[in-house]
């Protein structure tokens, strides 16, 4: 399926109707388009599968299609509070996933123009209510790939600066290294009309509204975030992957990183991550193959850090303790900030 998840098929599924399948949530994480880096985060696994089932399960109170069956326990499908333990396997309904030809290093998405329903949607979606330092816009703005008018904003934008509306994103979904898209270019390779590039848009900047009020309520600040969609039979939009976890969503607290961007900001000045960026400028499709440098592995410390706060935020935003002995998360984060810029 992935760096960080696996995908079991129980039933394909085909154009008319949708399948069955088993996510098994891992401890792996990956940053950068790298895949697996060399440690493994100690229950993040089940963090990330409990934490998606909760806001899951909150879309479904609100009306929202998804994808969603359930978690797995002693081979029943359970929602939430079933569970007597633990769960890192979700299942869902499947989509067709329907890959862009590649000719002539480029990416044709015309297959999609045929389309009907039941497919992935090859786009992520990306809400943005802040621009903390490190957010790709910067980038994108600073080698002109973009304009402040691109993104809904009269001037340059600067580090942390909370925007007024929310700003919508996209990006590719299927290619090799993800790329950001404009919205006319989004627009384009996904095959839909005015009506739905505006639902999509209205829908992400709901799950956001969601998303925002339940973290705010252990104190954490929604900074961005990602959602990905799919359509079913009819073309009915539903939302797909997961949602609402610290894989998909960029959290903080008092401008301290909870969430992946923690190990984005140990590895960002590292000599690997250097090598990872002059190997994509030099070829964006075998990049990773030309890269001379291989990451290492995180601080012991640091990684157990990171753990807890996996922890420790699934506990307290379900309101459950399933995983016992954590601290408190704002306790965990006093611990963290030094580690995070300790030597390389």
């Amino acid at each position: 399926m992935g760096s960080v998840k696996d995908l079991k098929i129980i039933k394909n599924p085909t154009f008319e109707t949708s399948g069955e399948g088993l996510f098994t949530f891992s401890d792996r994480y990956s940053i950068f388009d790298w895949g697996g880096m060399p440690d493994h985060i100690d229950y993040k696994g089940e963090s990330i599968a409990l934490l998606g089932a909760y806001f899951f399960e909150k879309m479904d109170e609100l009306g929202f299609l998804n994808h969603y069956l359930g978690l797995m326990e002693n081979g029943q499908v359970k929602n939430l509070s079933e569970l007597k333990n633990p769960s890192k396997v979700m299942k869902v309904k499947l989509l067709r996933v329907i890959n862009p030809k590649f000719d002539n290093n480029k990416y044709d998405y015309s297959i999609y123009s045929h389309q009907k329903g039941n497919f992935l949607i090859p786009l992520e979606i990306i809400y943005r209510n802040t621009l903390p330092e490190g957010s790709s816009v910067f980038k994108r703005l600073n080698e002109s790939e973009i304009t402040p008018e691109d993104l809904g904003l009269k001037n340059h934008p600067v580090p942390n600066q909370k925007l007024k509306k929310p700003i919508i994103d996209f990006s590719t979904k299927l290619e090799v290294t993800d790329r950001y898209l404009r919205p006319d270019e989004a627009q384009e390779i996904a095959c839909v009309n005015d009506e739905e590039l505006n639902e999509l848009k209205e829908s992400t900047l709901m799950i956001n509204k969601m998303i925002s009020r339940e973290f705010s309520k252990i104190g954490l600040k929604n900074e961005d975030g990602k959602i990905e969609f799919g359509y079913g039979p009819e073309r009915q939009l539903i939302v797909v992957d997961v949602l609402g976890t610290l894989d998909e969503c960029r959290f903080t607290f008092n401008e301290l990183p909870v969430s992946k961007e923690i190990t984005r900001m140990y590895y960002r000045d590292t000599a690997w991550h250097c090598a990872t960026e002059d190997a994509k400028k030099e070829d964006r499709i075998n990049w990773k193959d030309n890269c001379i440098l291989q990451p290492d592995p995180l601080p012991p410390k640091l990684k157990n850090l990171i753990s807890q706060i996996y922890c420790s935020c699934t506990n307290e935003i379900t309101g459950n303790e399933w995983f016992k002995d954590i601290m408190p998360l704002k306790e965990i984060l006093k611990d963290i900030q030094g580690e995070i810029y300790c030597e390389k």
